[in-house]
């Protein structure tokens, strides 16, 4: 699949308005107004434009305050931080468990494992059962096992989750066959300003067949570790980001890392802002400053590195350090390669053989990560 790069382009492709087959975007409320609701695809689940992703939290009053405003999305991973994101999100939620929507991840890799990472997940949330169970970081149609799926729908008979989904970073490459075996409510998928059309034309299929989408890596890759002009500070970009995937009408709500109080409260008020010509001058920028450092998971690189490196994943975990201030998650998630692959050292190849269509300086990039991590 093929990538637009150039300025113009994405111009015309990338910040362009949603497929005009879709429906309106739901209507947002006054400048100063409470949050806005979407409906989950099938699951008919009213949920905020504007979710929370819990990965990188480690301040449970944050989430708290998120459900106290009125946020009531919130997602989590039985991985996430070691372990022990379930937990404080649980602890966080408290009581108010019964007024919002939670969603996990699971790993594992067999129907047993599952359910085993299953009731694991509901010990640790502290409730009795989940509003969307996902199966995590599903990239390739192959990777949706029967047995996992089968896994899903015993938890869903046995009232333990109500709606099943993936989640991926990949959209366009599992969308045809989400489409086609029809079991899935919900997908969370990697989805900003960077994309290509292909994106588009998966959402809509998606939307169609009426299955829930929640957007994740919304920022493309935040502002840690940059040093951005100006116009690039961190409140303006990050919300610009946040108003362009909202935008689209194929996308229920979003699920932005938040850390603090005071990135929680921005993007809460997104909820009543529109896009904006100043916002596409801000992303049309920030996107000529990430060229260089951001993958946007386009597939053009796999299986061609000799050395057999995944290499938009290890992209992926240098991401999680420089760009969302995550050394640890970036490390834990690079020392699960194979062994043979943690040894791997881009600086003793003679030449690399890939040329990233969207400018990626992807050994200059793999050589940083395997000096952060390995």
């Amino acid at each position: 699949m093929k990538l637009e790069s150039s300025r113009r382009d994405f111009l015309a492709a990338g910040l362009a308005l949603p497929a005009a087959a879709l429906p309106p975007a739901p209507s947002l409320p006054a400048p100063g107004g409470g949050p806005s609701y979407r409906v989950l695809g099938k699951t008919g689940l009213k949920v905020t434009a504007v979710g929370y992703g819990c990965m990188i939290t480690s301040d449970p009053s944050v989430i708290a305050k998120a459900a106290d405003m009125g946020i009531n999305f919130f997602d989590t991973s039985r991985g996430y931080q070691r372990g022990n994101n379930e937990r404080m999100v649980g602890a966080a939620l408290g009581a108010r468990r019964k007024n919002v929507i939670l969603s996990t991840k699971c790993d594992a890799g067999t129907r047993d494992g599952a359910l085993a990472e299953l009731e694991t997940s509901l010990k640790e949330l502290g409730t009795d059962y989940l509003d969307i169970w996902h199966l995590h970081a599903k990239d390739s149609p192959e990777a949706i096992k029967d047995e996992l799926v089968e896994a899903q729908e015993i938890a869903r008979k046995q009232g333990k989750t109500r709606f099943i989904g993936i989640s991926t970073h990949r959209l366009p490459a599992v969308a045809p066959a989400i489409v086609k075996a029809g079991k899935l409510d919900a997908v969370i998928a990697s989805y900003n300003f960077t994309m290509a059309p292909e994106w588009q034309g998966a959402i809509d299929s998606l939307h169609k067949a009426g299955v829930g989408l929640v957007a994740m890596k919304v920022m493309a890759g935040g502002l840690r570790g940059r040093n951005p002009r100006p116009q690039m500070q961190r409140p303006n970009a990050m919300a610009a980001a946040l108003r362009w995937v909202l935008k689209n009408p194929g996308i229920s709500t979003t699920i932005p890392s938040m850390t603090d109080t005071e990135q929680l409260e921005q993007n809460f008020q997104v909820m009543s802002q529109s896009f904006s010509e100043a916002d596409q001058q801000i992303l049309t920028a920030r996107l000529e400053e990430i060229r260089p450092v951001y993958c946007r998971m386009c597939g053009q690189c796999d299986g061609k590195c000799p050395q057999g490196l995944p290499v938009a994943d290890v992209l992926r975990y240098l991401m999680y350090a420089e760009g969302y201030g995550q050394f640890p998650l970036g490390r834990e998630h690079f020392l699960a390669l194979p062994a043979g692959l943690t040894q791997v050292r881009c600086n003793q190849c003679s030449a690399c053989p890939i040329r990233c269509p969207n400018g990626v300086r992807v050994t200059e990039r793999l050589i940083r990560a395997q000096e952060l991590f390995a």
